[in-house]
């Protein structure tokens, strides 16, 4: 059933509707409990789009499984969306840096404010955001550290290659899933691809990972599918490349592979004078977990991501 959670005038004769799928069991099915799936709240972040459609697309093929409500938000940032910006137009703010909102606030802040309340009661919230269109990322679950006791268990259910517990701006205290986790609601951010882009690959893996979930809440009778053993990883843990100058980057590693150290991951090269500036290599041994795929990097801009071995981290 197709809702809407909030609607605000807008200039033109146009209004700002935010929707849902409200998915709930068969008539004569107790309902369980309810799980929420947002995505959407950037504009060039469309990975959650497919994941949207697969989880509807596979809750309805055997709807009469179904023992819980399930509420599906594709698209939290509407406008961003059909214009293909992060941020919402014309205000140029990231919407996920304006939770938890105010209901006798401005047009934005009553926006959020009833996205907010139309999440309350959750069993739990996913946020299923993708990387910018800089650089691409593996599966991960992203945990404030605020809240890692409550978050943990339910991030160690959906299929994911990573729980990476930080403080960064993902999973800062205005993001929706910080908002919801001071509300007493679980609620966390999965992270995966590049922005932009949709990979099939890496939304059947999330979906298999919520419906996962769903079982393990009581909420799903379809088949269990077996899920990965995710490792729970902190900022010391990783080691971040970064370009010393700029250039344009040429990948020579692929995402997602174990490097060595001294592993040359890509060549910064000078078009102009067509010359390779220098050899950007991996700084010690690990998996690779984040590549940049945007070929234009300034001094400083992120490169990669390398998640030490065991070994290279106690040394």
């Amino acid at each position: 059933m197709i809702e809407n959670v909030t609607k605000a005038a807008l200039y033109v004769n146009e209004n700002l509707v935010i929707r849902r799928n409200r998915i709930c069991p068969e008539h004569g099915y107790e309902d369980r409990g309810r799980i929420c799936v947002v995505t959407g709240a950037h504009g060039d972040e469309l990975e959650g789009q497919f994941v949207c459609y697969e989880l509807i697309r596979r809750i309805k093929a055997e709807k009469e499984k179904l023992r819980g409500t399930v509420d599906i938000y594709p698209a939290l940032n509407p406008l961003g969306m059909d214009t293909g910006v992060r941020t919402v137009p014309i205000l140029d703010m990231d919407l996920n840096h304006m939770f938890p909102g105010q209901k006798d606030g401005t047009m934005m802040d009553k926006v959020i404010a009833s996205i907010v309340d139309s999440l309350k009661g959750a069993e739990v919230v996913i946020d299923v955001h993708a990387s910018d269109t800089f650089v691409k990322e593996i599966p991960q679950a992203r945990i404030s550290e605020e809240f890692e006791d409550m978050m943990v268990p339910y991030a160690k259910q959906l299929n994911v290659d990573l729980i990476w517990i930080n403080a960064a701006t993902t999973v800062h205290e205005s993001s929706l899933a910080s908002s919801m986790c001071k509300l007493g609601v679980p609620a966390l951010i999965m992270e995966m691809g590049l922005g932009n882009r949709i990979n099939r690959e890496y939304g059947e893996q999330v979906v298999d990972g919520i419906l996962h979930l769903m079982h393990k809440l009581c909420l799903w009778e379809g088949e269990d599918i077996p899920v990965k053993e995710p490792r729970i990883i902190r900022n010391d843990d990783i080691s971040f490349i970064r370009a010393s100058e700029s250039g344009i980057f040429m990948p020579l590693a692929e995402n997602d592979t174990f490097v060595t150290k001294g592993t040359v991951l890509g060549e910064m090269i000078d078009p102009l004078l067509g010359e390779v500036i220098y050899q950007v290599k991996a700084k010690c041994d690990g998996r690779l977990f984040t590549l940049r795929e945007h070929p234009l990097a300034y001094e400083g801009a992120l490169i990669g991501r390398i998640l030490k071995e065991e070994k290279e981290k106690s040394s």
